[in-house]
């Protein structure tokens, strides 16, 4: 699935080989094909080959892998190299905790985060904004009528992945940009909750928009890749360590703290209490950190406090 893959190429259908055995063929992956690739009507090919994979995003179903969910690892998508954080402005509104998991997620794959804020006609970024404001972290707004060219920019040439929770707009944004798409678009309830609507991961090709001397026929066109509305992302995969990279402000302030340091609230020695109560870091952004790596333990709920719903997190993906 390169990005600079031609427009007009055949959609062939494959299976997967018997010699791979039990090796899974997820969405992103390239693969070699053998047999029948001419994509007419009742061709059929084998897949041979997977090859080796330049980045995977994967979540688990628990934090805690001592746990069976938590020893679940599901990949996302393989070869990406942006994630699309989509999260709504309002209706329902932003919940961090959830974005911190996902660029947990992404550093971890080695994959660039950009978050886009849909439904910037009902509220403004700004809380949001000035929580990741020590992150330099990419941006763009979405507004219903407005133009996407923005967004466009930041995935042409690239293979992009959007996950979001249900009823942030993310079906929505997909058919606008890929009109022959055809997502299923649902409703929040009153609740604040969306309906899960998209039930398993696509690869879909960006059009060229022609007459367009920015995003028209010689452009670089790219992919995105479309995943079902999740409530959280487990991260039981990535290690301790790792999981501190996903908060990249903190990272100079653990600098003073002595060796194999937990960074938990009960370390006395721990110098991130200090490095945020010296303005540093937002306390916010610390307090998030310390619910994941509770929850990683097993020790604690990850998730904001008014954000702690019962159910499976991943229920509905």
């Amino acid at each position: 699935m390169p990005p600079d893959a031609e427009p007009d190429a055949p959609l062939v259908t494959a299976m997967r080989a018997r010699e791979l055995g039990r090796k899974s063929v997820v969405v992103g992956d390239r693969v070699g094909l053998v047999g029948d690739t001419s994509g007419a009507a009742g061709a059929l090919a084998r897949i041979v080959r997977i090859a080796e994979r330049s980045s995977v995003l994967r979540r688990t179903a628990d934090d805690d892998d001592t746990t069976a969910e938590g020893r679940l690892e599901r990949v996302v998508v393989a070869n990406a190299d942006q994630l699309v954080i989509v999260s709504a402005l309002a209706d329902p509104p932003p919940r961090t905790g959830f974005i911190d998991r996902c660029l947990v997620a992404a550093y971890d794959a080695g994959i660039e985060p950009l978050l886009c804020l849909t439904k910037a006609d009902l509220a403004g970024p700004e809380a949001v904004l000035g929580y990741y404001a020590e992150l330099e972290l990419p941006y763009v707004l979405i507004r219903p009528e407005a133009d996407l060219d923005a967004l466009r920019d930041l995935l042409a040439g690239r293979i992009s992945v959007m996950v979001g929770h249900s009823g942030v707009g993310k079906s929505t944004l997909v058919n606008r940009l890929v009109p022959d798409a055809a997502r299923a678009v649902g409703t929040v309830s009153a609740i604040g909750r969306g309906r899960h609507t998209s039930t398993s991961a696509v690869a879909l090709r960006l059009p060229r928009l022609p007459g367009d001397p920015t995003h028209g026929e010689n452009a670089p066109a790219g992919w995105i890749v479309d995943t079902p509305g999740v409530r959280s992302f487990g991260l039981a995969h990535v290690s301790a360590d790792s999981l501190l990279h996903g908060f990249p402000d903190l990272v100079e302030g653990t600098v003073d703290c002595p060796a194999n340091c937990p960074h938990t609230p009960d370390e006395t020695d721990c110098g991130l209490d200090a490095w945020v109560a010296a303005g540093k870091a937002d306390a916010r952004r610390l307090a998030s950190y310390r619910r994941l790596l509770a929850s990683r333990s097993g020790e604690g709920d990850a998730r904001e406090p008014d954000q702690r719903n019962p159910g499976d997190p991943l229920a509905g993906s």
